[in-house]
């Protein structure tokens, strides 16, 4: 099984611009981001792909796991290096059936640690809790409390916390247990994307010297 890291988990913003897209998740790379997850929500298929496969060089180049939110099909076809599922999404076993033992497969384990512990019994490499906080990208999305994340220290895998995460509130959740934290909007809407994956990455450095 393949190891998620631990850190920053960049969520990509909707962008049809694919270099303004790329020069956005490099900056977020070489601030220290971890992971990157491609977020596309649009219809337009061959817009997912083409993004897919430019962003995949670019996140070895860092060695950095490329993940696919939602699309089982297009982690496949762009060879990802992993994809992340929802409730509405393939299970779990049929992805690692068709992706392979090597790739990374994330859940969404939303509020519950019962979904988690299923996720775990059946082979996930990481479970996702939120959201902790309001959310722009999520609004109506249901609270997660930080008791979970101390509920889920038994987990053999890597926890991932989302939802609202900024570097303000960010060390509650990596203090409670998170091991990674997915961003979107505190990284990207940055007025200097580095220099805030930098900030969010710093706060990883802090609480393993405490």
């Amino acid at each position: 099984m393949a190891a998620f890291p631990s850190g920053v988990y960049a969520l990509t913003p909707e962008c049809a611009d694919t270099g303004r897209l790329l020069a956005m998740v490099e900056a977020a790379l070489k601030g220290g981001a971890a992971a990157v997850q491609y977020r596309e929500k649009t219809g337009d298929v061959a817009l997912r792909h083409e993004q897919a496969s430019e962003l995949l060089p670019l996140c070895r180049q860092y060695h950095a796991p490329l993940i696919i939110n939602d699309d089982l099909r297009l982690a496949d076809l762009a060879d990802a290096d992993g994809v992340h599922l929802g409730r509405e999404d393939a299970g779990l076993r049929e992805a690692r059936l068709i992706l392979g033992p090597k790739k990374i497969v994330g859940v969404s384990c939303y509020q519950s640690l019962d979904l988690a512990r299923e996720a775990q019994a059946e082979g996930a490499d990481y479970v996702a809790f939120g959201s902790f906080y309001p959310s722009p990208t999520k609004p109506q999305a249901l609270r997660a409390s930080l008791q979970l994340l101390h509920d889920a220290a038994g987990l053999k895998l890597p926890v991932v916390a989302i939802g609202g995460i900024t570097a303000e509130n960010a060390p509650e959740v990596i203090a409670a247990g998170a091991d990674a934290i997915a961003v979107i909007t505190a990284l990207f809407d940055a007025p200097d994307i580095e220099a805030a994956a930098r900030g969010l990455n710093r706060l990883f450095v802090c609480e393993s010297e405490d």
